[in-house]
């Protein structure tokens, strides 16, 4: 589950996120304008594909760093001992 939130969502919130603190964190700038204005007038586009480009790269660093070794044997997942045996790659 961990590894789900940190591969594929927390890159698509990411932005939003800091978005959303840094108009929560200038909203009192002397500008007038309260946090709801700031919010509905966010660059919500940019935000979307700002976070789709950070999950794609996250993806991309994944698939090029991670994993094992391509001529290693694949052992698949297994029942033992009244628990399951992850699979692996030896």
């Amino acid at each position: 589950m961990s590894r789900a939130l940190l591969q594929y969502l927390l890159p698509l919130i990411l932005p939003t996120v800091l978005y959303l603190l840094w108009a929560l964190l200038m909203r009192d700038s002397g500008s007038g304008r309260k946090l709801t204005a700031v919010v509905r007038d966010g660059p919500w586009f940019w935000l979307i594909v700002a976070g789709v480009v950070l999950a794609g790269a996250s993806l991309v660093f994944t698939a090029l760093v991670g994993g094992g070794d391509i001529d290693g044997t694949y052992i698949p997942p297994r029942w033992e001992g009244g628990r399951v045996v992850p699979g692996r790659i030896e």
